[in-house]
């Protein structure tokens, strides 16, 4: 009986011990309704609402500067899933955006309590879109302070600039569909295409705007509930604002620059002919090789190289198990190749004399000792410096045709 009245006791204990644990723990929960996840968030030139303007404080206690509108993006627990609510005769929408203005981004986080009831829970943030207008105006390293240092934010959210308002970003026409996740999937196509930067992260963002190197970050442009991505922000090193974009060629010849691409594709014309070649990217690599001479000249040799498949052509008959046939169409592809290109660097060192490709980081790694004494004004010297480029591209497949006859 003693084994049994032990046996009891410790049991009694032990479900006390758990109740005591489970109370603890659940004392201040709150719902799922109760709740919002923020998904995304745009910062934008400052524009008050009419809302804001009516109640702002004239007497001077107060000092607000309108110089940003932070928008907050949040996903509805309540509209999303099977339980979607009917509004208007059709379903309400997964997310809602949040718009608030002044010049502290934490402070304004914490604004949009006064006008949404839910708590918003940030570990699950995605993206951050900065606006055209605030980018060209604003220092991005005071501008994003706050998401540096903050707890609650992931190392792993995509930063993006928009042509034109950020906030038209995190809208769209589509039932059911989350901006903020459309522009996490669209930066997902990347192994398709050569248009796509590699994604730039908090962590990444934090070390680029920590060094004096110009860097780019993707550009987004809306319309009507649309969202593109059209090549890429090009951000000074030195001001740490927006200096212009790379279009979406442009950002073509910087991926082949540096060997980033996972795949896409290069169109061309056929010699003579002017018909059409089509190039899939099954490969790419680069290699730059940086040269100083004795008289501390500095000079830079690309070496690209792609192997792929003519994945279409309008050439006729257009052999593909024509050698010189296939000879001919890589010359295509090889001659458009240069010209994206060659294009890039003109518009690099020519049009915004910076260097945004990693050229600077090979002569870095290559010459150590004269990048110590050129690193302060290396954007100035680039724009100077010679760069030779050889690609050689090579079709090693014709996919499933190879005669038209």
């Amino acid at each position: 009986m003693k084994k049994d009245d032990n046996n009891g006791r410790f049991l009694f204990v032990l479900l006390s011990v758990l109740l005591l644990l489970f109370l603890a723990g659940c004392w201040d929960q709150r719902d799922i309704e109760e709740l919002s996840f923020k998904v995304g968030e745009a910062l934008d030139m400052g524009e008050p609402t009419q809302l804001e303007q009516e109640f702002e404080k004239e007497d001077g206690k107060y000092k607000k500067r309108n110089l940003v509108t932070f928008t907050l993006q949040n996903v509805v627990p309540q509209a999303t899933g099977k339980g979607q609510q009917e509004i208007g005769g059709g379903q309400q929408k997964a997310y809602e955006n949040i718009s608030v203005t002044g010049d502290s981004i934490y402070q304004l986080l914490k604004e949009t309590a006064l006008l949404d009831e839910h708590l918003p829970h940030g570990s699950h943030l995605k993206v951050v879109i900065i606006g055209e207008e605030l980018a060209r105006n604003i220092n991005l390293s005071n501008l994003i302070n706050e998401y540096f240092r903050s707890l609650d934010v992931r190392e792993s959210v995509n930063w993006f600039v928009a042509k034109g308002r950020a906030k038209d970003t995190l809208e769209t026409k589509k039932a059911g569909e989350i901006p903020s996740f459309r522009l996490i999937e669209l930066v997902e196509n990347r192994p398709i295409t050569t248009r796509i930067l590699p994604p730039v992260t908090l962590t990444k963002l934090l070390a680029q705007l920590a060094g004096d190197s110009s860097f780019l970050l993707q550009t987004v442009v809306a319309k009507e509930g649309e969202v593109k991505l059209v090549g890429a922000a090009v951000i000074n090193g030195k001001t740490k604002k927006l200096l212009g974009y790379l279009d979406e060629e442009d950002l073509e010849g910087i991926i082949w620059i540096a060997g980033e691409g996972k795949g896409g594709v290069v169109k061309s014309f056929y010699k003579d002919t002017d018909q059409l070649v089509v190039y899939k990217i099954d490969s790419m690599k680069s290699k730059i090789k940086a040269y100083v001479n004795e008289e501390d000249t500095i000079s830079f040799d690309v070496k690209i190289q792609s192997e792929g498949t003519l994945i279409e052509d309008w050439v006729w008959p257009g052999n593909a198990f024509d050698n010189e046939f296939l000879k001919e169409a890589e010359k295509a592809i090889k001659k458009e190749v240069e010209r994206l290109v060659r294009n890039v660097l003109e518009k690099m060192q020519d049009e915004y004399k910076v260097d945004v490709a990693g050229f600077g980081k090979r002569l870095r790694i290559q010459h150590p000792r004269v990048w110590e004494d050129i690193k302060e004004d290396w954007d100035k010297t680039f724009s100077d410096v010679a760069i030779n480029y050889d690609i050689d591209i090579t079709i090693t497949d014709y996919s499933m045709l190879g005669s038209k006859k």
